[in-house]
């Protein structure tokens, strides 16, 4: 454990970041899903800043019942106060109440990644709101709660003005379902948020071309025509997705773990997919392109969807790092495509990257 911890701080010698802190995290039995996403949370940066802050204004320990987010955050201020730069941690106390509140996460079972950060965002959504009302508001319960789900979203969502906490100022984004009536041309829209992009993948492809997938114009016709309002009947109309307003944060999640109906069960696509250290949005509703940059992965490794591990490669002060559980390195920014996935169906390398942060440079810019 000191071995490691003296090699990465052997490794960046001076280049150490002035304040930063570099922990492994303990596993406690197929908590790996767990570690890489937070790994990952912690060094979001606007995020890390934002928890500091509130356990900073919530220290009164007698007043506030302990929940998932005052959890988090005292791990956050666990790993952000040690003495040492570098070690391990062992986040008990999180693990067990994510354990208490979701009994998807009790067993020893081979977890989702990407389920869990979903979990937990919801949950600090949830928590913070609560907080804010103070009591039971009618919108304690925000369209995120389905992310990216079909029905995620109100129509014209705009209009019941739900609570923005700064887990949504981070991570929400808005995205608008337009349905062009190709009898009338009428346009009809509909918001909905999102807390992540889960996007569709194909073998060699890229997170640009899943995207222009994702915002790809689809014609509803035969039986799943759309119902007109302006018309009062079901007509032959196009459907598209775009993004109406970026995240700072944009969570990517490439959907590795797909349902084959003729095996009965779910099996992980090895899918190459490349996906830039630097990130362009085009096909958003505000103008501008919007330009991100990646600072973390969650890598799955192994080559089925029940069985494997997760690891984060995260970029912190302009250095790459691996963190797998307690054990944290040093690594290249080239070792980042290695996880890109494997041309071939079966391939030795079974490290693909799952779920992408990326950090909007505007808002870089704009802190």
């Amino acid at each position: 454990m000191g071995a490691t911890g003296s090699k990465l701080e052997k490794a960046l010698g001076d280049q150490f970041p002035e304040g930063e802190r570099y922990f492994g995290l303990e596993n406690f039995g197929n908590t790996c899903y767990c570690n890489s996403v937070l790994q990952a949370l912690y060094f979001c940066v606007p995020f890390r800043e934002q928890l500091l802050e509130y356990y900073g204004n919530s220290k009164n320990p007698g007043d506030v019942e302990e929940n998932l987010l005052t959890c988090l955050a005292e791990l956050f201020m666990q790993i952000s106060t040690q003495k040492k730069k570098t070690g391990v941690i062992a986040p008990k106390r999180f693990v067990q109440r994510v354990k208490k509140e979701n009994e998807l996460f009790r067993g020893y079972m081979h977890q989702d990644a990407h389920e869990f950060l979903n979990f937990l965002l919801n949950e600090l959504v949830d928590i913070l709101e609560k907080e804010t009302a103070k009591g039971p508001a009618e919108n304690l319960s925000p369209p995120e709660k389905i992310t990216n789900g079909p029905h995620a979203g109100l129509v014209n969502g705009a209009k019941k003005e739900p609570l923005v906490t700064w887990v949504h100022k981070n991570f929400q984004g808005i995205l608008t379902n337009e349905t062009r009536c190709l009898r009338c041309e009428t346009v009809t829209a509909r918001d909905e948020t999102f807390l992540d992009l889960s996007l569709d993948i194909e073998q060699n492809s890229s997170i640009t071309s899943c995207l222009k997938n994702f915002s790809s114009t689809e014609t509803l016709n035969a039986e799943d025509k759309f119902f007109c309002d302006k018309c009062c009947s079901l007509q032959e109309a196009q459907k598209r997705m775009k993004i109406k307003k970026p995240p700072h944060i944009l969570v990517i999640h490439l959907k590795r773990f797909k349902y084959m109906e003729q095996l009965g069960r779910y099996k992980k696509l090895s899918y190459r997919v490349v996906f830039p250290l630097e990130l362009k949005l085009t096909n958003t509703m505000e103008d501008a392109d919007c330009e991100y940059s990646l600072f973390a992965v969650v890598v799955h490794v192994g080559s089925g969807p029940n069985h494997g591990h997760y690891v984060s490669l995260v970029k912190s002060h302009n250095h790459w790092l691996f963190f797998d559980d307690e054990n944290v390195e040093m690594i290249d920014e080239s070792a980042v495509q290695t996880s890109f996935g494997s041309a071939q169906e079966y391939a030795s390398n079974t490290d693909h990257g799952y779920i992408l942060f990326y950090e909007s440079l505007a808002a870089n810019n704009a802190s």
